[in-house]
C-alpha cells in the first residue's frame, strides 16, 4: 500500500501555490518525513517564478499538532548524530519558510501546537478562525521549542513569550490575534473568504519588490532571524536536549498517559 504524501501542493493559474499538510489521521504532526518534504517544498516554491503566493493549510481536524512526540521518541532512543540531522533538518524548514521570498499565508483552523506556532511565526499572513486552539507546549514534555525561538520573538514579543513558551498553557484565536501570533480571527468555515483579499493585494504588488521588501524586514529584525551561528547553538541544544533524561521522561509520560515525574500535583 503506498504512504500518502506528507504535503501536497496544487498550484492555480494565478501562481497561488496551496501546500497543504497531509497527515490527518496525526492531526498533522510531524515526523521526519514531513520535515523532509517541506524542507524541499519550500526551497522549490522559492525557486518557482510562476509561484506569486505560497498558502500553508491543513488537512483533517486541525492545522497542526506539532511534533509527533513518538517519532520524537525515536529520535531520542537513537544515536547523537541522528539527533543532530533531524533537529538541523526541521530549523532548516523553519527558516527556507521565514526567508521565502514569495508573501506567505496560514490558514489556521483547530488546533496548533508546539512546532506549528513557529510555521505561524514564520509566515507573513496567520489567519485563524475562531475555534482554533494554541500553545507553545515543547516544554510540557521536557523539551524546549529552540528552533523556533528566534520566530516566535519576532511574532509574539520576548514578554509574551517568556509567558506562553514557559506556561505551555492554550490560548484561544482572540488571544492569538493580542499576542500578535495571528493577524485575522474569521468565523469557523470562513478561512477562504478571508484569505481571498489579501491574496489578491498581494497579487497586485511587484514580485520582485515583494522579495527585495521581505529581506530588508528580515534584515531589520536584528536578533530574530534564524541565521548563521546563532542558528548552529540552537540546534545544538535542541538535538541534546531531546536526548537528555528529562525529555525522556516527559515522553515517556506522554506515551503512558501520566503526568511527568517532575509533577508535584495541586496542593491542598
Amino acid at each position: 500500500m503506498t504512504e500518502e504524501p506528507r504535503i501536497l501542493v496544487d498550484t492555480d493559474a494565478r501562481g497561488v501555490a496551496t501546500v497543504t499538510l497531509n497527515r490527518a489521521d496525526k492531526n498533522n504532526a510531524y515526523d521526519g518525513a514531513m520535515v523532509e518534504a517541506l524542507h524541499q517544498g519550500a526551497a522549490q516554491l522559492a525557486a518557482d517564478d510562476a509561484v506569486r503566493v505560497v498558502v500553508l493549510r491543513g488537512n483533517g481536524r486541525c492545522f497542526q499538532a506539532g511534533a509527533d512526540l513518538n517519532w520524537v521518541s525515536e529520535v531520542s532512543d537513537g544515536t547523537a548524530e541522528h539527533s543532530e540531522v533531524m533537529t538541523r533538518l526541521t530549523a532548516e524548514a523553519m527558516h527556507r519558510l521565514d526567508a521565502c521570498p514569495k508573501p506567505t499565508i496560514a490558514l489556521v483552523h483547530g488546533a496548533c501546537f508546539g512546532g506549528g506556532t513557529g510555521i505561524l511565526a514564520s509566515c507573513d499572513v496567520v489567519i485563524a478562525s475562531e475555534e482554533t486552539v494554541f500553545s507553545i507546549a515543547e516544554v510540557r514534555w521536557g523539551l524546549a521549542p529552540a528552533v523556533i525561538v528566534p520566530q516566535l520573538a519576532a511574532s509574539i514579543g520576548i514578554g509574551n513569550a517568556r509567558r506562553y513558551a514557559l506556561s505551555a498553557e492554550r490560548f484561544d484565536a482572540a488571544t492569538a490575534k493580542t499576542l500578535g501570533l495571528i493577524h485575522e480571527v474569521c468565523p469557523t468555515g470562513g478561512l477562504d473568504e478571508a484569505a481571498a483579499p489579501i491574496i489578491d493585494a498581494f497579487l497586485m504588488n511587484g514580485p520582485e519588490a515583494i522579495a527585495a521588501t521581505k529581506a530588508m524586514l528580515r534584515a531589520a529584525a536584528v536578533g530574530t532571524t534564524t541565521d548563521g551561528a546563532d542558528m548552529d547553538a540552537l540546534i545544538d541544544d535542541s538535538a541534546a536536549r531531546r536526548q537528555g533524561p528529562e525529555a525522556k521522561e516527559g515522553l515517556a509520560s506522554f506515551r503512558e498517559k501520566r503526568n511527568p515525574a517532575w509533577y508535584p500535583g495541586i496542593e491542598g
